[in-house]
Parts: C-alpha cells; structure tokens; sequence
C-alpha cells in the first residue's frame, strides 16, 4: 500500500440475495479490506464464489446488505442514487469481460460515451485529445474512426479499457478482462493493465480466473466461503 490512509476500505461488508420460498443465499460474509492509493489487488476464486458481486459493491453498481465501504473517507453506502452515480462516472472506471461497446459508433465515439455525463466542463472540453493520446498508447491511433465490429478481440477490450479511463477515475476495475481473449491478446492486456496501474498511479482491482494474471499484482487474494483470504505477494509489490 501506499499513503498513510486506505483509498478504499470495505468494513463487514455482506451481500445476501432472496430466494423465491427458501432461506436468503449469503454470498459475502463480513468481507473487511484496506486499499491503499495506487495499490493493485487481483481477486480469484471458484467460478460462483462471489468476485463479480464484491466487485460490482466496489464499483457502486450494488449495494451491500449491511457493512460500510469508503472511498478516502466518503461512506459511499449512504448516498443516494444520483450522486452515487456522479461519483461512479468521475472516480471509477470500469471493465468487464464482454466489451459493451456501441457497434454503431466509431472507436473514438465509444472511448468519449461516458464524458457526456461529466460534470466538470475542463475534464469535459479536454476529452478528445486524452482519447486520442490514451488510444495511441495502447496502439489504437489508426482505428479511431473504425467501428467495434472490424477490430479483434483484444483491440476492442484495449477500446473498453481507454474507455474506462477517459474521466480520469482514481480507481480503474476489471471483471475478467480477459477471460474471452486468446493467450496472446490476454498477456498484452494484462501488460496494458500493469502499466497503467504503475504510470497512471491509478489504483487496480482485477477479478480473475488467471492466476498468471492476479500474481502480477502487488497482493492476491482468494474469496472463499464468503470470506477473502490473502493467497500471496504478487510480482507487482
């Protein structure tokens, strides 16, 4: 970790779901973390253990059943819809395993989507040439004007990814990103998100099946039972 206090810190965090006619199914149990500013966690455990629902709490898109999750102190568990939502938008960048991008856009048009909801009118007015310079770094400058379905599979995940970052969030997460990839395209992205989380000193939380992938981070940890548990230092620390 870096800095004296956790950029995000979940406190007996628990998720359960109802169920029609039977007992709710507790899914997270009392999950406590600290993530220091710039720091980067890679999540694995068994296909059903829960890693997409503790990501989607994370990402704000949930909400926990009972304990706290805080964002450099902010209790965000306590806000309403909308200025949960502008706190997404602005602070957390989001990747997941299928792309979401528009088919009718251009790449250029589907890295600035999420700038249309931006508040700040600087970080607004700013947003092409960040796009353009973003997608230059991940090898994208001559695809600006190409539509998702004439780029590979890795290239649209890299289009997702700059996407991601272009309101330049403090936190940059990713649900399997590269979990439909080939081998090749799946080391270059996972590459491409160890870089940024270095260069950018952005924070990273990746959910994944690779353990290849999670040991490039600085810990890894396994959800299991409901519970994490440290598994080991990754390369990354």
């Amino acid at each position: 970790m870096t800095g004296n206090a956790p950029q995000l810190e979940l406190s007996g965090v628990t998720r359960r779901f109802e169920t029609y006619g039977g007992e709710p199914v507790t899914v997270l149990a009392g999950i406590d973390l600290a993530i220091g500013h710039g720091d980067s966690l890679g999540i694995i455990g068994p296909s059903g253990s829960g890693k997409s629902t503790l990501l989607n709490l994370i990402g704000t898109l949930d909400r926990p059943t009972t304990g706290r999750i805080r964002f450099d102190g902010q209790d965000l568990t306590g806000l309403a819809e909308a200025p949960l939502a502008a706190f997404r938008n602005r602070q957390i960048g989001l990747v997941f395993q299928a792309h979401h991008l528009l088919p009718q856009c251009s790449v250029l048009e589907n890295v600035l989507l999420p700038t249309l909801a931006c508040p700040n009118e600087v970080l607004r007015d700013g947003a092409p040439d960040r796009a353009r310079r973003l997608l230059d770094r991940v090898g994208l400058s001559a695809r600006l004007g190409h539509r998702p379905g004439h780029l590979s599979g890795g290239e649209r995940q890299r289009v997702a990814v700059v996407r991601a970052l272009i309101n330049e969030p403090q936190l940059l997460l990713a649900d399997e990103p590269t979990g439909a990839l080939d081998r090749a395209s799946a080391e270059n992205l996972g590459q491409l998100l160890v870089d940024l989380n270095r260069d950018l000193g952005l924070t990273l939380i990746v959910v994944t099946h690779s353990l290849e992938l999670a040991r490039r981070l600085r810990r890894v940890v396994e959800l299991r039972d409901g519970k994490l548990h440290l598994k080991e230092q990754g390369t990354g620390a």
